[in-house]
């Protein structure tokens, strides 16, 4: 058992040895190579010598998109590859040593800046590029599958690198040339169509059932209506504190919440013309027989709605004699008119009297014609004329002013049912215009996409090729 140690002992120290001997040439190595380096130099043999600088922009995450401030925040790696001449050697001298990995404040780094673009000194020093991978540039952003987070409100549609060079700068000053890494996102709709827009178009179609409310029923649809736009307001505060302040887009959401916003005040507008219609009465408005024409005999015929048949015209013209105070009946006069307000003792007194006098007469004709008879009959028709002919004055009196008051009803049910009938009209209109405008603000979004090719007119995908 003692016996098996040494040889055991001897490897470890051979093995101690061997990675002592590494680290010496690693260090070696390092001392060689940093003992006349300086970082702040360009690595330039001469001084008309252009430093050849190639960039990889790796995407790792995607993190958010502050839509308010315009900013994006996400997670990259760069890199720069470039040849610098101090740092060679020969492997052969260092045991064959062929990697050296050294901190990066150690050595010499081209001045490049990540903001929305990559720019450096000047052409004359330093020569921007894509990075090659077998034979190939990359023109686009690395995203790394094993890395890379997706992001849960934006997808990436398209992800090219272009080399820039701007004309209007000197070719001896920064930003002359430029390598610009594009990200065109789009937002995935799902959250907002459950959060925002489906509440919104259910609470906006709760403002087209107001109509199905009587006509005359115009203050609780003003209400309904007026509770769905303060419904409204609230989603586009909210809406309003997540865009940005600029006038240069609106964004469709904002649009399609304004649209919601007129068509509830069109709504509250239609119910307080209709309910102004339909408590018209025929004392303080006379329908014109254009009005009547249209809206109680076309439009009901159009809309297949059910309206009672008017009356005749002559019935139209008596209504007017009416209302005027006189008729093609008896006269009204003043004794009968006041005959109409006497207390009912009164008047069961004048109908016993009256119906008295009647009888006898009709008993003394059943008896048969005699002399003494007929002038007794005479003279009870006599005395009971007057009393026949206020009754019948009367009767008349009563008639008419029921006939009265069957005409203006009559006319305020005319007026309702105007109002019926342009209340079905804006009930028409405001759905009509609901429907289209939600379509339409809809197609637009589906067809406000990123487009097939990152650059119009650019036939490159600034992607890799298939396998």
């Amino acid at each position: 058992m003692h016996g098996g140690q040494g040889p055991q002992l001897l490897l470890l120290l051979l093995a101690i040895c061997l990675g002592a001997q590494s680290i010496n040439q690693e260090e070696r190595l390092l001392a060689d190579l940093m003992r006349n380096y300086n970082p702040h130099l360009r690595p330039a043999e001469h001084d008309s010598d252009i430093v050849n600088v190639s960039l990889k922009l790796t995407l790792t995450n995607l993190i958010s998109l502050n839509e308010r401030e315009e900013a994006l925040t996400t997670n990259v790696w760069i890199e720069m590859q470039w040849c610098d001449y101090r740092l060679r050697w020969d492997p052969q001298d260092y045991e064959g040593l062929w990697i050296l990995r050294v901190p990066s404040t150690m050595v010499w780094r081209p001045d490049i800046v990540l903001e929305n673009k990559s720019q450096t000194y000047s052409t004359s020093e330093i020569n921007l590029q894509l990075s090659q991978e077998d034979g190939q540039a990359i023109e686009w952003i690395f995203i790394d599958p094993e890395a890379f987070t997706e992001n849960g409100e934006w997808a990436i549609r398209h992800r090219p690198a272009k080399m820039l060079l701007d004309p209007v700068a000197p070719a001896d000053e920064a930003g002359h040339q430029k390598v610009v890494f594009y990200l065109l996102i789009q937002r995935k709709p799902l959250f907002y169509v459950i959060n925002i827009i489906a509440p919104c178009v259910l609470i906006s179609s709760v403002a087209i059932l107001i109509y199905f409310l009587p006509a005359k029923a115009g203050g609780q649809k003003c209400t309904v209506a007026i509770n769905v736009l303060l419904a409204q307001t609230v989603f586009l505060f909210l809406v309003a504190k997540k865009v940005p302040e600029t006038s240069q887009a609106v964004p469709l959401i904002s649009k399609y919440l304004t649209f919601l916003t007129v068509v509830t005040i069109l709504i509250v507008v239609n119910s307080v013309v209709v309910l102004n219609v339909s408590l018209r009465s025929p004392h303080t408005h006379s329908m014109t027989r254009g009005v009547r024409k249209v809206f109680l005999r076309l439009l009901p015929q159009l809309l297949r709605m059910h309206v009672r048949p008017l009356a005749p015209a002559a019935v139209q013209d008596a209504r007017l004699q009416l209302q005027n105070g006189s008729s093609s009946g008896w006269p009204i006069t003043t004794r009968e008119e006041g005959g109409l307000y006497l207390p009912r003792s009164e008047l069961l007194f004048r109908q016993r009297h009256r119906n008295g006098l009647m009888q006898a007469a009709l008993e003394k004709l059943e008896s048969g014609p005699q002399m003494r008879q007929t002038l007794e009959l005479c003279g009870n028709l006599k005395q009971a004329s007057p009393a026949i002919q206020a009754c019948v004055e009367a009767c008349n009196l009563m008639a008419r002013a029921r006939r009265q008051q069957s005409h203006f009803d009559s006319g305020n049910e005319e007026w309702f049912l105007v109002g019926r009938v342009l209340d079905r009209v804006c009930f028409l209109a405001m759905l009509s215009l609901f429907v289209c405008g939600t379509a339409g603000i809809f197609l637009m979004a589906h067809y406000n996409r990123v487009p097939d090719l990152p650059f119009p007119g650019d036939p490159r995908p600034y992607l890799p090729l298939p396998d």
